[in-house]
């Protein structure tokens, strides 16, 4: 039995495989007569010999190597399985599929910034997505000294460099650094474009970069926070009006002693004025408008009493009555 215990068929398939691993090699055992291979969906198998592609599957299925894999290999093509002889040849499966990576600073980065000597230190984070571009290179760079591949592994690689080049877009065209968010959009394509371009060599091609969210100190994060309510209130003395108003209406505005006594006095007279403003403005316009919509003569002057009769200027005086 130990005689023959090497020499029976074996299946060629991505073994233990997790949806987080990139590629997964199978070259372990030799290749005999009657082996099949085994391809699931989402899988691309690569046959290698002596380190060089001899061929690409990509449909999924159950294939017999001798028959079905066999004659479509470049060089191995007229290989004859023989009862003592296997094909020494290493199968490469590679994951196919689009894959999703959260990234986030390690450490906060500090962007240089208006008055601030040491920088404005600034964290961020979102997610990356990735896939399998280019099977030579990624066989050159990575799965020639690799067996399997993770998208830890990945997360390594955009970690080292991130820092710098959030700190390149973010102080790219002087971005205002109170106001991040807004430029995410043309921050993440600039990152994405420079990702590509330093994964490009191992075959991985960056097919998404997105920020989610920049966070600053506390401190910082609070001065902005006050920042924007300011601005949203406007006329700060109108809004103090209108909250004492409120508060009065509503009787949440207590008597807390003399303070408090003279602002509500203040507030009352203060509305009191307004409200007298508006009435002599009313009263005005209402007389103006009666005065110039009238078009009847008066019967008295109004400058010295004179009776006018029909006359259109004051028989007494000269006072124009029209």
């Amino acid at each position: 039995m130990g005689l023959f215990s090497g020499q029976f068929a074996n299946v060629v398939e991505w073994q233990e495989f997790r949806e987080d691993m990139i590629f997964y090699k199978w070259n372990n055992r030799e290749i005999k007569k009657g082996s099949r291979l085994i391809l699931r969906p989402g899988q691309d198998a690569i046959f290698l010999y002596n380190g060089r592609i001899e061929g690409i599957f990509k449909d999924d299925g159950d294939y017999d190597i001798e028959s079905q894999i066999v004659p479509f290999l470049s060089t191995l093509k007229g290989f004859k399985f023989g009862f003592n002889s296997g094909m020494r040849a290493e199968v490469l499966f590679v994951n196919t599929k689009e894959f999703t990576l959260k990234w986030g600073t390690v450490n906060a980065i500090n962007i240089p910034a208006p008055n601030m000597p040491g920088g404005l230190p600034i964290r961020a984070h979102g997610t990356l997505n990735f896939k399998v571009g280019d099977y030579i290179k990624l066989i050159d760079k990575l799965a020639g000294i690799k067996t399997t591949y993770f998208v830890e592994d990945v997360r390594t690689r955009v970690i080292a460099v991130l820092d710098q080049l959030l700190m390149k877009w973010i102080s790219k065209e002087g971005k205002d650094m109170f106001n991040l968010q807004a430029n995410a959009y043309d921050i993440s394509k600039g990152i994405q474009t420079d990702l590509d371009m330093e994964l490009f060599s191992t075959g991985l091609s960056i097919t998404g970069f997105h920020i989610m969210s920049f966070t600053y100190p506390e401190e910082v994060q609070k001065m902005i926070n006050k920042n924007a309510s300011q601005s949203m209130i406007g006329d700060v003395s109108r809004y103090q009006q209108v909250s004492m108003t409120d508060g009065m209406a509503s009787g949440n505005m207590k008597s807390g002693g003399t303070v408090s006594d003279m602002a509500g006095m203040m507030m009352g007279m203060n509305i009191a004025n307004q409200m007298l403003q508006n009435m002599n403005q009313n009263t005005s316009s209402n007389t103006l408008g009666a005065s110039s919509n009238t078009g009847t003569k008066p019967n008295f002057c109004p400058n010295c009493g004179q009776k006018t009769g029909a006359a259109n200027f004051c028989p007494n005086c000269g006072q124009k009555l029209i």
